[in-house]
């Protein structure tokens, strides 16, 4: 690997704003706010509005969508009509 070409690989923090939960992995983001972590040390804070900690999908919250299609709307709403052909 070359020197001098490749960004900081560090710890980094995490924090969903959306329900507060924060986390600490290492990533090449770098960020002017930091926090100090569990740990006594201090790292660099990115803020995030979603994580898995709050998406839909991952908490299980999601709503349940429509599984009928658009053929099957259009035969509920105009049933077996027929229709003339020129």
């Amino acid at each position: 690997m070359k020197h001098g070409i490749h960004p900081e690989y560090d710890y980094v923090v995490f924090r969903d704003t959306s329900c507060g939960k924060t986390f600490r992995i290492r990533s090449t983001c770098t960020s002017t706010e930091t926090i100090t972590w569990e740990d006594g040390k201090t790292y660099p804070l990115i803020n995030l509005d979603i994580s898995s900690a709050s998406h839909p999908i991952y908490t299980g919250e999601q709503r349940q969508a429509s599984n009928e299609g658009r053929v099957a709307r259009f035969n509920k709403r105009f049933g077996n009509r027929n229709f003339k052909k020129d």
